[in-house]
């Protein structure tokens, strides 16, 4: 018998790599989507798509960069005016995709790297991916990634993997950085 498979959907190379070794060793086929209009600049967006093919070639599972679909102004169109939900508003448009391209592809399941990220809103990546799948074919498949945590990042600095700094848009980027934009403003003010 065939063995069944899924389509993974990835978000960059060090959180693919406990979800991708976890499936194969449970005996799934593994394909991977690399799906992120929400990355912000186009430079981190190749960062971590180059990042995302090393670690396909090391582990060895296949991937779909949807590199015609990078389209930034996708993701802000779906989060304007409702910054405060926004990672809602990403988590859907990124595993919406997936189950699309995962039905059409005739997968028997889709999930997502999402599940690895300590710094992502678990619970609701779980039901927003039940309720996408609604029942039917494909499954969405839940695992709980979280438990490889630092096994992902020892591998991705072993292997030589880029690490990017934040989740990926333009808010978190600035919700990252921000301090350094306080101490640099602080400097050099001339005195009163």
């Amino acid at each position: 018998m065939a063995s069944q498979r899924i389509l993974l959907h990835v978000c960059c190379g060090p959180c693919a790599i406990v979800p991708a070794q976890r499936l194969i060793e449970a005996g799934w086929e593994v394909t991977a989507l690399f799906h992120n209009p929400n990355i912000h600049p186009l430079t981190e967006y190749l960062k971590r798509r180059e990042g995302i093919l090393n670690v396909a070639d090391r582990i060895g599972f296949k991937v779909i960069c949807k590199d015609d679909e990078y389209d930034p102004q996708t993701y802000f169109r779906a989060v304007s005016q409702r910054e405060a939900n926004r990672c809602f508003h990403c988590y859907a448009i990124r595993l919406e995709r997936a189950h699309s391209i995962a039905k059409r592809g005739r997968f028997d399941a889709f999930t997502s790297t999402l599940l690895y990220s300590k710094h992502q809103k678990h619970e609701t990546i779980a039901g927003l991916g039940r309720d996408i799948a609604g029942g039917g074919s494909p499954i969405f498949y839940y695992e709980d990634y979280r438990t490889g945590w630092q096994e992902g990042i020892e591998a991705s600095k072993k292997w030589g993997i880029y690490r990017q700094q934040y989740c990926g848009c333009l808010y978190s980027e600035y919700e990252r950085f921000r301090k350094d934009l306080q101490n640099v403003s602080g400097a050099g003010k001339p005195d009163s």
